[in-house]
Parts: structure tokens; C-alpha cells; sequence
């Protein structure tokens, strides 16, 4: 085997060692980088959604409470939980993966009542009053999901519908009855926004980064072996081949052959200049036997 196929063995052999620690250190950077950006993404929406519910509460139902209509016709464009969700609903057709809820336990829309997960998340936050976001997983029966969820407070507005059914706008209570969505409190944690994203999209993201990084590494690698192949062949093997072919020839009595010439001071060339004294010495040798 000769000694660039051995040096190239050992490089790969070497570059297939580093590359499984490298690969399994950077995937676990990436997938976690990929999570944090897909959590980044649903605190953006949240907020959105949180801006949406404060203009809805402050300029939008005020002006909507004006129209004679709401009055006898109750007008859900008035609530903040089905603004953000209905703008959600619009943000969702450029994100079709993430899904929104201000899941409550006890709503006025059963729609948006909590299920067992989300009520628990929902407890968690009464449990935790300083804590103002929740990250997690969770299995369901079409993979593992990432949530991210904030508190809902009851704001001293929100009592106008949902203190008690006496002092409730008749319209609302004709729309959802007068049982659920009351008895709440002022300041009180009564919901949760949730957004919901399956754990397949921060892995595609991740596994589309380290295809990239797979890439640039074996491209790199390559590019790497043939400079380092082409270093060694100019500066050792060319040069050693030179000295064998020399000592073929020696060793067949062509004792008038030139010097080799020496370049530089490193230990090739030391082995050429001590290869030339041997054949110089082995000239004067035969000269004197020869007489």
C-alpha cells in the first residue's frame, strides 16, 4: 500500500471519528436552536393576539357599543377572545402549523372552555402568580406537540359580561345563557393563551440546518484532503521518489549520474543532502579502486 493511500486511510479514518462527535454535538445545538426559534415565533403571535384583545377591549367595543344593533343583537366583534382568535385565524393561513386557543374555565362560548391539558395549565398559572409564560410537550394522538401559553387575567372591563347575569348586557345572555361565563373576578387568572406547534416542525427545521452543515463538512473534508494530498505528494513523495530512482540506478553501477539538488532546510531536504555525500563518497570510492 503506498504511503499516500495509507495517509489518506488515516485522515478519513480520523475525519469519520471527529465527524460523529461534531455531528451529534451540533445536531443537539441546532434542534435546540430550532425550539427556541419556533417558541420566539408563538411569543410573537401571543403578543399579537394580546395587542389585538387590548385594541378590541379599549377602541373597538366602546365604538361597537354605540350602534344601536348591539343593543338587541349581541355582536361577538365586541369580546376580545374571538377577536384574537378570528385574527389568528388569518395569521394562521401564512402558518398553517401553529394553532391558537384563550382556552377559560368557565367561558360564555363553550367553544372556549378548557380541556383537561389546558386546564391544568390554566391551574398552573393560578398557582404560580408570578409565572407569565409556560413552555412545554406533550404526546397526542398525531405526534408530540410544543405549547407555549400566557395567563389571562379578568380586567376590571371584563366584569361588564362576566361579573353576574343581573348585571350582564341582555344580549349576551340571550346569545349564551345565563349559566356559564359568570363569576368572575377582577384580576383573577381565568384563561390561557395557547399556542400549539407539532415538535415535527423545529426537528425540520433542525434537520434541514444540519443537512447544510453535513454538506459543507464533507465538502470542506474533500477540499481539505486534496490540498494536503498535493502537499505531500510535491513536498515528500515526489522528492523521495526521486532518491529511490537514484539508488536504483546507483545500485546498477551508473555512478555518473548528477547530484541531486537540495531545496530548503527542512528534513527532506537534509535526506537529499546526505544522499548526495553518500554518492559522492561512493564516487571517490570506485574512482580509487578503479585507480
Amino acid at each position: 500500500m503506498k504511503l499516500l493511500t495509507k495517509l489518506n486511510l488515516i485522515l478519513v479514518a480520523l475525519f469519520g471519528a471527529g465527524s460523529i462527535l461534531i455531528a451529534y454535538t451540533a445536531y443537539q445545538f441546532l434542534m435546540r436552536n430550532a425550539r427556541a426559534q419556533v417558541v420566539q415565533q408563538a411569543e410573537l403571535m401571543i403578543e399579537s393576539a394580546r395587542s389585538t384583545r387590548q385594541y378590541t377591549s379599549n377602541e373597538l367595543a366602546p365604538l361597537l357599543a354605540t350602534v344601536p344593533a348591539h343593543q338587541t343583537r349581541f355582536l361577538p366583534e365586541t369580546i376580545p377572545f374571538y377577536a384574537a382568535t378570528v385574527t389568528f385565524d388569518y395569521l394562521r393561513k401564512k402558518y398553517p402549523d401553529y394553532s391558537y386557543k384563550e382556552a377559560a374555565l368557565n367561558p360564555s362560548n363553550l367553544r372556549d372552555r378548557a380541556v383537561d391539558w389546558e386546564a391544568d395549565l390554566i391551574g398552573y398559572f393560578r398557582s404560580h402568580t408570578g409565572e407569565k409564560e409556560l413552555v412545554g410537550e406533550r404526546d397526542t394522538p398525531i405526534g408530540r406537540m410544543l405549547y407555549i401559553a400566557h395567563p389571562v387575567a379578568a380586567e376590571q372591563a371584563c366584569l361588564e359580561c362576566h361579573s353576574n347575569p343581573a348585571e350582564a348586557p341582555p344580549a349576551i345572555v340571550k346569545t349564551y345563557g345565563s349559566v356559564n361565563g359568570f363569576g368572575w373576578k377582577a384580576n383573577e387568572t381565568v384563561a390561557a393563551q395557547i399556542i400549539s406547534v407539532p415538535m415535527a416542525v423545529p426537528i425540520q427545521i433542525a434537520n434541514a440546518a444540519f443537512r447544510t452543515l453535513v454538506i459543507y463538512l464533507i465538502l470542506g473534508f474533500a477540499i481539505l484532503l486534496a490540498a494536503m494530498d498535493a502537499a505531500v505528494v510535491f513536498l515528500v513523495i515526489r522528492p523521495v521518489h526521486r532518491l529511490s530512482n537514484m539508488a536504483d540506478r546507483i545500485s546498477s553501477g551508473d555512478m555518473g549520474l548528477p547530484e541531486l539538488p537540495v531545496h530548503g532546510r527542512d528534513e527532506i531536504a537534509g535526506l537529499t543532502a546526505s544522499f548526495n555525500r553518500m554518492f559522492v563518497s561512493l564516487q571517490k570510492a570506485f574512482r580509487l579502486l578503479n585507480g
